[in-house]
């Protein structure tokens, strides 16, 4: 067998699972991406703009999901879960459960069956700020570009609307999952990161009103093709934001919680404080920080453009308690300002908690040789080691890195494979 025969399996088809099938496919070698969710993207695709440059992420993604599809060295599976790992670096033996989309490539993506369908669930792709038929597609940017029946909420052969009204024979409400078996010669991990559970975190206010959010959330409210349509408006009443506080580190640097540094925290509330500003011009907003970490030329250039804007205060202080006042409905945050030597108390229509990443790699059933760290990061293995972990497996990371790692870690896998061969 060739060196080129040999495939390079990327778990996750997130930026980073994607820039590493694309790079090594390209470089000549076979890549095969395996992806639990119905499409290709990841969180990256929920995104309203990257930082610094403000730019929408589509378009980074077209280009990608573009060359996936017509490079015939990448295979993917979604709705795809590993089930196994065994062998060594050169020669890996994975076996891999495909769930039931129910719905075949003969889908247009028509949405006939979205309107015959009489279920509605909450949609996870908007955080459950709206709601979603058991037939759906998520965006209309998702990759591959046709429709999903939700196992979970599906009715099946008791309802089977969505079959009767499609004109293309494309749902098949039997199919069974299945077990495909890939022989790699290395493994990239690019399984990517969910947002911490802001419940968890007593004084902060998370549940308690719908108009304390997560970060997460607010770049739902901004988009475009988000639950408002991109209007920045009050969960519970639908007002628009006038005044806005941005809680840094909510849960991130933090023993009880996540130990670490989330990495991209800082910049996306500053990136998310330019939405409020931007569609409201008289609008004000407050960022409670401990130290706004802004790595880089062009990432301090950003925040020295938000320092310009007087309608956007930075207070250098651990919030205390932010919670609602029932009489009036407004946000109350109340915090230390360190700089200014005393405490400050600020009412605001909305409150965004810069919730930290969890890594999810810990959730596959990986082989001994594959080490975590007690805070939940993939940990370096020796040279020589077949696989690797890119993006947010390995640790906190924004777009930039993650698409830099990958690219390293397809030269890695790459490298994998001419040893072995």
């Amino acid at each position: 067998m060739a060196d080129q025969d040999k495939c390079i399996l990327v778990v996750g088809g997130g930026i980073s699972g994607l820039t590493t099938a694309v790079e090594a496919a390209e470089a000549g070698y076979n890549a095969v991406i395996v992806e639990k969710s119905p499409y290709l993207g990841g969180r990256v695709s929920r995104m309203n703009k990257y930082f610094p440059k403000l730019c929408p992420p589509n378009c980074g993604l077209e280009i990608n999901f573009r060359r996936v599809k017509f490079n015939p060295r990448i295979t993917y599976y979604t709705l795809a879960q590993i089930e196994r790992i065994e062998g060594k670096a050169g020669n890996y033996n994975v076996s891999v459960q495909l769930n039931p989309r129910y719905v075949n490539d003969k889908c247009v993506a028509c949405n006939a069956c979205a309107e015959a369908c009489p279920v509605e669930v909450p949609n996870d792709v908007n955080a459950g700020l709206d709601k979603r038929k058991a037939a759906y597609i998520a965006t209309e940017q998702s990759f591959p570009f046709k429709y999903t029946i939700d196992d979970a909420s599906c009715k099946k052969s008791s309802c089977n609307k969505c079959a009767e009204a499609c004109k293309y024979d494309a749902i098949d409400l039997n199919m069974k999952p299945e077990v495909v078996e890939i022989n790699a010669g290395a493994i990239v991990l690019a399984t990517g990161w969910k947002p911490y559970d802001a419940s968890k975190i007593d004084n902060l206010g998370f549940g308690k009103s719908p108009n304390i959010i997560t970060n997460v959330v607010m770049e739902r409210l901004a988009s475009g093709n988000g639950p408002t349509k991109g209007k920045i408006t009050r969960p519970s009443d639908g007002k628009e934001v006038k005044s806005v506080a941005f809680v840094q580190c909510a849960g991130s640097r933090d023993e009880n919680h996540l130990a670490f540094c989330s990495a991209v925290c800082c910049m996306a509330s500053l990136k998310q404080a330019t939405y409020v500003r931007d569609q409201y011009p008289d609008s004000k907003a407050y960022m409670f920080y401990i130290d706004v970490r802004t790595p880089g030329t062009s990432y301090e250039r950003f925040l020295n453009k938000i320092k310009e804007d007087k309608n956007i205060s930075l207070i250098k202080g651990k919030v205390a308690k932010v919670e609602e006042d029932s009489a009036t409905g407004k946000i109350i945050v109340e915090a230390e300002d360190i700089l200014a030597g005393g405490k400050v108390r600020v009412a605001v229509d909305l409150c965004v908690l810069a919730t930290g990443m969890e890594p999810t790699v810990g959730e596959l059933k990986l082989p001994d040789e594959v080490k975590i760290s007690k805070n939940g990061f993939v940990i370096p293995g020796k040279d020589g080691s077949g696989i690797y972990a890119v993006g947010c497996a390995k640790s906190p990371a924004d777009v930039s890195r993650s698409v830099q790692e990958a690219t390293g870690a397809a030269l890695k896998a790459i490298q994998t494979i001419r040893r072995n061969s």
